[in-house]
């Protein structure tokens, strides 16, 4: 550099955290399904997240179990079924949901501190769940749900089968205190599940695979076997549904879509079960008939088709963020004026 000519510094040094924030994200413009593939990314990552959340989980569970059996006991309450200490069975169900919310907080906790990667990627690929992108797919998950509901007892009475609609109503009481307590846990297991399925096994087998298939694939076989086996038409159906929200997942850049479908769900069944007073854990939707399964695969489709039209008229990011534009060299900032060392012509 010659004497006389200084030049501005191009920018100042990052800072600690933005480079560790750098060094977690995953590369620009990846999907969904890749956000785990960070520079922090090793072989060994996914399977001990996989394994801090099953061991997280069960010490939450058992330890939630324990001290509600003694608090029950007391309390004095009767045993239940299982012979435990319990506050009913209203307060049962609602435990058993707490419980499986509890994959939650350690699923994001395996995201943020196993894979050194910021937990709101297991939300989106913005970082964080698009709650605007939400409210628009509950409406549709909620038309989605009745359709199913409807059709389902059209289709079991054409088969000559029992609806149950004669049964006791349980009275306007029952049927509000179900609700409420529905209201109150069903959008956190739901969401939990979500967040187990769709967003760390996808994510998880998504480091090793390149393409989507695969970690819809793994995923959806696990969520359906975390139900129970049931009937052989309602292992399929928990399948299709992993499939298409996982799909879905990919195709959106997140999980909105599914958690939406998933609360929607669980919230209307379970509060026609509340209206009757059958509100119980003791079935999952492992047990359904093949009615309901091969009336739900359709909607479960056209639910996908609908959401993706809205997706892409929205256009709602389905890739992390492209790299930031390269800012162009500074001018040269002089400390005297050049001495010009020739006469003009």
């Amino acid at each position: 550099m010659e004497a006389g000519i200084r030049l501005r510094p191009d920018s100042p040094a990052p800072r600690l955290h933005e480079t560790s924030r750098m060094l977690n994200a995953a590369p620009p413009l990846s999907p969904y399904h890749r956000l785990g593939r960070t520079a922090a990314h090793r072989w060994w990552r996914p399977v001990a997240g996989t394994a801090l959340v099953v061991a997280g989980t069960v010490v939450l569970i058992v330890l939630g179990l324990g001290l509600t059996a003694l608090a029950a006991a007391l309390a004095g309450r009767p045993n239940n079924a299982e012979g435990m200490p319990s506050f009913g069975p209203l307060a049962d169900l609602a435990l058993e949901f707490l419980f499986i919310a509890t994959l939650l907080p350690v699923t994001l906790a395996a995201a943020r501190w196993v894979q050194r990667r910021p937990a709101g990627t297991l939300s989106s690929v913005t970082g964080r769940l698009r709650l605007r992108w939400l409210l628009t797919c509950l409406p549709v998950a909620f038309a989605a749900v009745v359709l199913l509901l409807g059709a389902d007892l059209a289709l079991t009475a054409a088969t000559g089968e029992d609806l149950g609609l004669d049964d006791e109503l349980a009275g306007w009481g029952p049927f509000a205190l179900g609700t409420l307590v529905l209201l109150a846990v069903v959008p956190l297991q739901a969401a939990a599940e979500e967040y187990l399925t769709r967003g760390w096994l996808l994510q998880a087998v998504g480091t090793v695979c390149r393409g989507p298939w695969v970690p819809i694939a793994v995923q959806a076989i696990v969520f359906a076997a975390l139900h129970g086996w049931g009937t052989p038409w309602g292992f399929a159906d928990l399948i299709v549904f992993g499939a298409v929200t996982g799909w879905l997942t990919v195709r959106t850049g997140g999980l909105e879509a599914a958690i939406a479908l998933h609360v929607l769900n669980n919230l209307v069944s379970g509060a026609l079960s509340a209206a009757y007073g059958n509100l119980t854990i003791d079935e999952t939707a492992a047990d359904m008939p093949w009615q309901f399964a091969v009336i739900d695969v359709p909607v479960l489709l056209a639910y996908a088709a609908v959401i993706a039209v809205l997706a892409r008229r929205r256009r709602i990011a389905d890739r992390s963020a492209p790299p930031a534009p390269v800012a162009p060299a500074p001018l040269p900032i002089l400390d005297r004026p050049l001495v010009a060392t020739g006469r003009e012509s």
